[in-house]
């Protein structure tokens, strides 16, 4: 009993106090009327309207540069194809407007928010900085990709020679280019150390001379050797006559006497022009009985010593 009396007594200021606790919910919900939620509202719908505002016409912002981005992109291709500029550079040149287009956009729109302009400033300025730190090469490499595009040394489908290596033109990027060579393989060269080169364009201009030499021997005869070499360059089709043969005497070497024969033909039929020329050559002087002397060692075996000896 004496325990009982003790939780009992225990248990009845918990009671106390939720009773309290009721009695002051009661209160606050006996305060709350309809007039003072309006009035709360009435007081937030200033800030909430203006939010709103701000919103939709960054939305509006938005929505209208995005179609001028568009409009600006189909514009400048339509230019760029009317000027038959490069591909490679034309695409260069429709991203680049289309980034500053946007960024243009999207800076009014967050100022349009509220977020201050010098605050987005010195955001991009320091990503900006923080890029170029880790990406210095790569970096030389677009701005070498970026002069290559501009002052178009070469294009797509050249044929060049730059420091050893040597290709047909694959494609210009922005950061590499790349080169397939004649046996099929594919190079790819920084567009930094590429714009910085020596280049030699071997396919730039629309013909090329074939500029051939070859010996002959002191005793052959220089007049009709002369005649076979204008003979070969004026019977090949793909020799452009309009332009002229000339065959010459380049040097009297130590052991045979040079002769050079030149002829202008298309450059993409330099090589098999330059190849049959050859052939011709070698075939026509067997057939006249022309020497085309060649390094030779005369071995001379004297036998008197060898003789003595026995003796």
């Amino acid at each position: 009993m004496i325990l009982f009396a003790a939780q009992e007594s225990s248990a009845l200021p918990t009671l106390a106090e939720t009773q309290a606790v009721a009695a002051e919910v009661h209160e606050d919900l006996q305060q709350l009327k309809p007039n003072s939620i309006l009035e709360s509202i009435k007081a937030w719908a200033p800030g909430l309207l203006s939010v709103t505002y701000r919103l939709a016409i960054a939305a509006l912002i938005i929505f209208i540069g995005s179609r001028i981005a568009i409009y600006i992109s189909h514009f400048l291709k339509k230019t760029f194809d009317r000027m038959g500029m490069d591909l490679s550079l034309s695409k260069f040149l429709i991203s680049l407007a289309n980034a500053i287009t946007y960024a243009i956009v999207i800076f009014m729109a967050l100022e349009k928010i509220g977020v201050p302009s010098a605050s987005i400033i010195a955001l991009l300025g320091s990503a900006t900085l923080a890029i170029g730190l880790s990406l210095q090469s790569s970096l030389a490499n677009f701005a070498g990709g970026i002069l290559i595009l501009v002052m178009r040394p070469f294009g797509i489908h050249d044929y060049i020679i730059c420091e050893g290596t040597e290709g047909t033109v694959q494609n210009i990027g922005l950061v590499y280019t790349t080169l397939v060579t004649i046996d099929n393989r594919k190079i790819t060269i920084p567009n930094g150390s590429l714009s910085n080169a020596v280049i030699t364009n071997v396919t730039a201009q629309p013909k090329r001379r074939v500029d051939l030499t070859v010996g002959i021997g002191y005793t052959s005869d220089l007049k009709k050797a002369k005649e076979i070499l204008n003979q070969i360059y004026a019977n090949d089709p793909l020799i452009l006559k309009e332009d002229g043969i000339t065959v010459y005497v380049d040097q009297l070497a130590d052991s045979s006497v040079i002769l050079g024969a030149r002829g202008w033909t298309n450059t993409t039929d330099y090589w098999t022009v330059r190849w049959r020329i050859l052939e011709q050559i070698k075939l026509k002087f067997d057939q006249a009985g022309i020497e085309i002397p060649f390094n030779q060692l005369d071995v001379n075996v004297k036998n008197a010593s060898v003789n003595e000896k026995k003796s």
